[in-house]
C-alpha cells in the first residue's frame, strides 16, 4: 500500500519551497501527500515580501480533519511561525503514533524571518519532544541552542547531541553552511553519529532544499525505512533534484530544485 504523509507548513506561491515543495517531494518519493497550512506567504525566488498567519484553531482543525478520516503514516512539520501555532500543532498531533520529521524553518534563503521570536521557546517545549527527527541547518541549530553556528564536524556532532537532549529521537545536522568542497550531514541518535558525505553542487538553484529534504525523509520513514536508510535515500533524491535543477527556468534569484528529475529523465528516455 502507498503510505500517507501529512505536511504541516506555510505556502510558497512560487512553488519551490514550503507546502508546494513538500507535496512534490512526498509524491516523488512514492507517498500520498496531504497538507495543512500554517501561513500564507508572498514570496518568489528573490525573497519574502509578506506573511499572513493562519489562525491557530484553524491550523488544528485542518490536522484534525485529516486524522479523523485518513490513516497518516508520517508527518512533516515545516514553517510554524508563531508560539500559538506551535502549541496548536502539538495538541492536534496528540495520539498520532507515526514518525514526525520537524524542519525548524526560521529564516528564508533571502533573509526574511519566518519564526517569531517567542515561537522559538514554544517550538522547543511543544514540538521537539514530539519529533522523531529534527533537521536543522547550522544557523537553525545554533538558534535553538543559543550558541554560535558550528564551524567544523566536531562542533556539528556536539550540537546534534545537545539538541537530542531537548527531546527528539534523532537530529540530522545539515552541514551545507560549512566552507569547503563538501557538504557533510551528521545523523545523531542515542547510539552515536552517522556521517553522510556528499560533494557540494555548484548551483544557485537551492530554494526549498530544506523543505524538500525533510519531506523526502518523512516519505521514506512512512515506507518503513530506518533512520540511516531514510536519510541515505532522501539525500540521494535531493542531490539529484539539485544537480538537475539547471534544467528549470524559474525566477531570477535562488531557483528551486527539480523535484521530478527522475520522472522527466524517464520520459525523455522513453521518447
Amino acid at each position: 500500500m502507498i503510505p500517507n504523509v501529512l505536511a504541516i507548513a506555510g505556502s510558497d506561491p512560487s512553488g519551490g519551497a514550503g507546502i508546494q515543495a513538500d507535496l512534490k517531494s512526498i509524491s516523488a518519493n512514492g507517498a500520498f501527500a496531504m497538507a495543512a497550512l500554517t501561513a500564507l506567504t508572498a514570496q518568489n525566488t528573490r525573497g519574502v515580501s509578506g506573511v499572513h498567519l493562519v489562525p491557530p484553531d484553524f491550523v488544528a482543525a485542518q490536522i484534525a480533519a485529516v486524522l479523523d478520516d485518513i490513516e497518516v503514516d508520517a508527518v512533516k512539520i515545516g514553517m510554524i511561525a508563531s508560539a500559538e501555532i506551535a502549541s496548536a500543532v502539538a495538541g492536534a498531533l496528540q495520539g498520532m503514533g507515526g514518525p514526525v520529521v520537524l524542519d525548524p524553518v526560521m529564516i528564508a534563503k533571502g533573509g526574511a524571518a519566518l519564526l517569531q521570536p517567542d515561537a522559538v521557546e514554544a517550538l522547543r517545549e511543544h514540538l521537539l519532544p514530539r519529533a522523531t527527527l529534527l533537521t536543522p541547518n547550522l544557523p537553525e541549530a545554533a538558534h535553538l541552542l543559543g550558541t554560535d553556528p558550528a564551524r567544523d564536524r566536531d562542533e556539528m556532532a556536539r550540537q546534534g547531541r545537545a539538541l537530542c537532549a531537548l527531546g527528539p529521537v534523532a537530529v540530522l545536522m545539515k552541514g551545507g553552511h560549512l566552507e569547503g568542497p563538501d557538504s557533510p550531514d551528521c545523523l545523531v541518535t542515542g547510539t552515536g553519529c552517522h556521517w553522510f558525505d556528499s560533494p557540494r553542487i555548484a548551483t544557485r538553484n537551492t530554494h526549498g532544499t530544506g523543505c524538500t529534504l525533510s519531506s523526502a525523509l518523512a516519505a521514506q520513514l512512512a515506507h518503513g525505512l530506518g533512520l540511516p536508510e531514510a536519510v541515505a535515500a532522501a539525500k540521494t533524491y535531493v542531490a539529484r533534484a539539485i544537480a538537475d535543477a539547471d534544467a528549470l527556468r524559474v525566477g531570477h534569484g535562488h531557483g528551486p530544485t527539480h523535484h521530478f528529475a527522475d520522472l522527466y529523465a524517464a520520459r525523455k528516455a522513453a521518447s
